[in-house]
C-alpha cells in the first residue's frame, strides 16, 4: 500500500512540476474613429517559454535581454492578434515595450497603435496567442468601443465580435457567464480545493473512523449545499472588490489560497473538522472571491453591466461546481464500500492535496521557489 501511495505522490508531483503554468494575459484596446490604441500584458514567463528569451541560461531574465528581443516578442505578439474593421483587418505596431506587476509576476507590457481602413460599425478581434502552448490558456479584453465591452478568449472561444454600440445585458451576461465557467475548470487551487471537499463526501465520520455514506440523495445535496455556501461567499467578496470595499494583499490572499487547499487535503487526513462544513466551505469561499477579484476587475466589468457580469460570474462559478460534483459524486459512491476507495483514493489524493497545498503556501507565502510545482 505504501508503495502505491508514493507511486502515486511522485506522478502527480512529476506531472505538475513538467506542466506550464496556466497562463493569463491583459489586453486593453480603445477604437476611436479609425484609431487604435491600447495595452497588452504578456507574463515573462511566457514569452520565455514560448521563445527562450533566457539567452544566458541563468534562469534569470534581464532587462537588457529583453530589450534586445523587443523586435522579436513584438513580432511573435503581433503574428497572433488581428483586429477587423467589419472584417477589413487594422493595421497594428508595437510602439513600446515596459514591465508591468501583476498578482502573479512580471509582465511585458507592450503598447499598441493601430489604424483601421474606415471607422468600424462591426469591431472584430481574432486572438492566437499561447494556444499551442498551453491549451489553459486565457486572454482577458477590455475593450472601448462605443461603451465598455468585456471579453474572455480561450482556446474555443479565439474571435469577439462587437457592434457600436453599448453591450447588452445579454452579451454581458454570456461573456461573464463563460468566464465564470472557465475559472473553475481552469483554477488547479480552485480544483483541488474541490477535489478535497469530494473525496471524503461519500463517506461519514462516526467514531473516529469513516464508514460509507448511505443515502447518494442526501450526499448529493449535502455536498451541493458546500458547494453553494462557497460560492455565495465567494460572490461577496467578489461584490465588495467590485465596488472598491474590499482590497486585501494580494500576496497574503493567495497565501490564503493556498492555505485552504492544505487545509482540505490534511482534514481527510487528520480530521479537524467533520461537521458543518458548508460553514467551512463558506469561509474559505470568502479567500477564494478576493483571490479572482483582482483579475475580474482587469476583465473591465461594463459600468452599466456590473451587476449583470458579478452574476453570471457566479452563476458560471455556481453550475461548473455543480457539473464536477455530478460527475465525481454518483461513481464515488459506488465503489465507497470497497478498501481500495479508501487507500487508492481518499488517502493518496488527499497526501497530493496536502503536499502540493503546502508547497503552494511556503511559496507563495514567503517567496520561496522550491522548484517542485508551478506557484
Amino acid at each position: 500500500m505504501m508503495r502505491t501511495v508514493v507511486a502515486w505522490l511522485v506522478l502527480f508531483v512529476a506531472t505538475g512540476a513538467a506542466a506550464h503554468k496556466a497562463s493569463t494575459t491583459y489586453l486593453q484596446l480603445r477604437a476611436d474613429g479609425t484609431e487604435l490604441s491600447g495595452r497588452w500584458d504578456i507574463a515573462l514567463r511566457d514569452l520565455d517559454y514560448a521563445l527562450g528569451l533566457d539567452t544566458d541560461n541563468d534562469e534569470r531574465l534581464t532587462w537588457g535581454e529583453l530589450r534586445q528581443q523587443r523586435t522579436r516578442i513584438a513580432d511573435y505578439a503581433l503574428r497572433r492578434l488581428a483586429v477587423l474593421a467589419d472584417e477589413e483587418p487594422c493595421a497594428l505596431t508595437v510602439q513600446d515595450m515596459l514591465i508591468a506587476d501583476h498578482s502573479d509576476g512580471r509582465y511585458a507590457s507592450l503598447a499598441l497603435a493601430g489604424h483601421c481602413p474606415h471607422a468600424p460599425l462591426h469591431l472584430g478581434i481574432d486572438y492566437q496567442l499561447l494556444f499551442d502552448l498551453d491549451a489553459l490558456h486565457r486572454g482577458l479584453l477590455s475593450l472601448e468601443f462605443h461603451g465598455s465591452h468585456g471579453g474572455l478568449f480561450g482556446p474555443q472561444q479565439r474571435r469577439l465580435r462587437f457592434v457600436s454600440v453599448d453591450a447588452s445585458r445579454l452579451q454581458v451576461f454570456s461573456q461573464y457567464l463563460r468566464a465564470g465557467l472557465w475559472h473553475v475548470w481552469s483554477g488547479w487551487d480552485h480544483m483541488l480545493f474541490l477535489a478535497g471537499l469530494f473525496l471524503p463526501a461519500v463517506l461519514r465520520r462516526a467514531h473516529g473512523v469513516w464508514v460509507p455514506a448511505e443515502n447518494l440523495r442526501r450526499t448529493l445535496v449535502d455536498t451541493a449545499l458546500m458547494v453553494t455556501m462557497f460560492t455565495l461567499a465567494h460572490a461577496l467578496t467578489l461584490a465588495l472588490a467590485a465596488i472598491g470595499l474590499f482590497s486585501p494583499p494580494t500576496r497574503w490572499v493567495e497565501a490564503g489560497v493556498a492555505a485552504s487547499v492544505l487545509f482540505a487535503g490534511l482534514n481527510n487526513l487528520l480530521p479537524m473538522a467533520y461537521r458543518r462544513l458548508s460553514w467551512l466551505a463558506a469561509a474559505f469561499g470568502l479567500v477564494h472571491g478576493a483571490a479572482i477579484a483582482g483579475a475580474l476587475i482587469e476583465l473591465g466589468m461594463p459600468p452599466g453591466g456590473r451587476v449583470w457580469a458579478l452574476l453570471a460570474f457566479n452563476l458560471g462559478v455556481e453550475a461548473a461546481q455543480l457539473a464536477v460534483l455530478l460527475a465525481v459524486i454518483p461513481p464515488s459512491f459506488v465503489f465507497r464500500r470497497t478498501p481500495w476507495y479508501r487507500w487508492l483514493v481518499l488517502v493518496p489524493g488527499s497526501l497530493a492535496i496536502t503536499l502540493v497545498g503546502l508547497v503552494w503556501l511556503i511559496q507563495r507565502a514567503w517567496g520561496i521557489d522550491l522548484g517542485i510545482l508551478p506557484g
